[in-house]
């Protein structure tokens, strides 16, 4: 039994512990119905990774109002008629011992009128060619009311029983996007300085503090590079991380990239060991300036390098998405001595419109993998 490692320590998130220091992720998982709501497959989905022993299971980003939908059977957290079904997520979780945030969100200008409704909305109307797409500039008045948006589905988030909340804030959805200086050029309270491009955030947290109080955890995932000329730099994401501990984030998750770098969170390929982990600089630069825990992520896949990566206070926890899709029980197997690697080959055949699944296993002939 490999119980020694500083991976299977506990460790507190705000006012909760989490067993040990593996994240899965937010993974948008395609399950959802069309409306948003959770359906079985869902919850079948998170029972099985809450019966893997992860430490903190994050959920597929929830939107946050019908206008930030961003993609096909994406999970709703935008209404009260949600609440009912995200409780089942968070009922299985913590029934086999787990711990479970939701991740809410807004898609910004990635994402197209058939899905939203409307033309996307953004801080400025700066076009999209992946989605080719032009955003309409938001008005003070829209910014207040997707904020309050935020507000709401966090509020739903507690009420369905879930242990806390991750704001996403990441790969150029809508509070990455008010961050960045590629896509945020305005010129009044809500752009320009970082500051002002951290504004809109940072009365997100103030509101969702004020609504729910300090004891609720409270976690966002953080872009630390756009990954594109004139985009957010990882010396601007460092002084934004410092900002939203001091109004009340309790842990940042440090990720990358957006839709129109061609390079996000999933970077396809297999990586040798050296370069596992290729936001963890960035997240270790986070960790120095903050006091809160840092998660560290981006193709890791390799027990010891995960090891040395905690063990060396680089990050505190190690997040990992396309691993647990492979492989639900991969923590179990690490704990049990099997200390190897993950199977997953980083193919993103995964992402499937018809619900997440390993390609690779299919290919294979099997299309699962016991405990």
């Amino acid at each position: 039994m490999n119980t020694e490692s500083v991976l299977f320590t506990p460790i507190g998130i705000g006012t909760i512990e989490v067993k040990n220091r593996f994240v899965r992720s937010a993974t948008h998982d395609y399950m959802a119905a069309r409306d948003g709501r959770v359906t079985d497959r869902q919850v079948s989905l998170y029972r099985e990774l809450a019966r893997g022993d992860i430490g903190l299971i994050v959920s597929g980003h929830a939107f946050v109002t019908s206008a930030g939908k961003a993609s096909p059977f994406q999970i709703g957290a935008h209404k009260d008629e949600m609440t009912g079904g995200l409780a089942r997520i968070a009922d299985v979780v913590h029934e086999e011992g787990g711990r479970i945030f939701l991740q809410i969100s807004h898609a910004g200008r990635q994402t197209k009128p058939k899905l939203t409704g409307c033309t996307p909305l953004a801080p400025s109307a700066v076009y999209e060619p992946t989605f080719d797409v032009t955003p309409t500039a938001m008005s003070p008045k829209d910014i207040k009311n997707v904020i309050g948006d935020y507000i709401q589905a966090a509020r739903r988030a507690k009420e369905a029983g879930f242990d806390g909340v991750q704001l996403h804030m990441a790969h150029g959805y809508l509070l990455s996007s008010f961050l960045s200086p590629y896509t945020n050029r305005r010129t009044d309270e809500w752009g320009g300085p970082l500051g002002n491009r951290l504004r809109t955030a940072v009365e997100t947290v103030k509101g969702i503090r004020n609504h729910l109080g300090k004891e609720y955890p409270l976690i966002v995932k953080l872009n630390s590079t756009d990954l594109i000329e004139g985009g957010l730099s990882v010396e601007e994401s460092v002084e934004a991380a410092k900002v939203l501990e001091e109004n009340g984030v309790d842990a940042i998750e440090a990720s990358g990239g957006m839709t129109e770098a061609g390079k996000g969170a999933v970077w396809k390929g297999v990586r040798k060991e050296e370069e596992e982990g290729y936001f963890a600089d960035n997240a270790s630069r986070i960790k120095r300036a903050v006091s809160v825990p840092v998660f560290g992520l981006g193709g890791l896949r390799t027990f010891s390098v995960m090891e040395r990566t905690v063990e060396s206070g680089r990050v505190d926890l190690v997040s990992m998405s396309r691993p647990f899709i492979r492989d639900p029980f991969i923590v179990k197997k690490f704990r049990k001595g099997d200390t190897g690697k993950s199977a997953c080959i980083s193919c993103n055949g995964c992402f499937n419109v018809r619900g997440i699944s390993c390609s690779d296993l299919k290919q294979a002939g099997r299309d699962h993998l016991s405990e």
